[in-house]
């Protein structure tokens, strides 16, 4: 039966092993590791099958930068489930459980780079009408942003920023 638990320190590899096997490279794997030796608002949650990790997700602290005042958000990313259990709702089991926790943890605001044809059943919408932008150079469809709270972003326009971990990434993106 499929669990969705919190991540802990012994979860490391197999996390690793489960976005290096969605993505096909090691970028996502690394950016996950780097953020849990670096973050303390960093959380994670894994999708365990007969104690096996098949799925993953992350979300780390970033920052909107509005005008002249900094407004902290959460970004949501890397996800990961292994190929051999996707198209089984657990991605989608992930992502409704990972909103749900940065609710009661009090974020108001998540962003995403990702599908755009996956992230708008969970609540999220393309950032650049509201007036929120990437820092990277991205199509508006795949950087979205969903807010927890009503009105949140009431007010707030600018650019986020992501944790600097990112940077290594050869290319962001969601897997297929």
């Amino acid at each position: 039966m499929l669990e969705i638990r919190p991540e802990t320190t012994s979860d490391a590899a197999a996390v690793r092993a489960v976005n290096d096997a969605a993505f096909g490279r090691a970028d996502e794997g690394r950016i996950a590791d780097a953020l849990r030796a670096q973050h303390a608002k960093y959380f994670g949650l894994v999708a365990v099958d007969d104690d096996a990790i098949v799925g993953h997700i992350v979300f780390s602290p970033a920052t909107l930068h509005c005008y002249s005042a900094l407004f902290p958000i959460m970004a949501l990313g890397p996800m990961a489930v292994s190929p051999a259990w996707q198209r089984r709702g657990i991605g989608s089991a992930l992502v409704r459980e990972g909103l749900a926790a940065c609710a009661r943890r009090g974020h108001d605001v998540v962003v995403v780079l990702g599908h755009s044809e996956f992230y708008p059943r969970f609540g999220f919408v393309p950032a650049r009408p509201l007036g929120v932008m990437s820092e990277w150079d991205v199509p508006d469809d795949v950087f979205m942003v969903a807010e927890l709270a009503p009105g949140a972003l009431r007010g707030r326009r600018g650019v986020v920023y992501y944790a600097p971990e990112f940077a290594g990434a050869t290319r962001i993106s969601a897997p297929e």
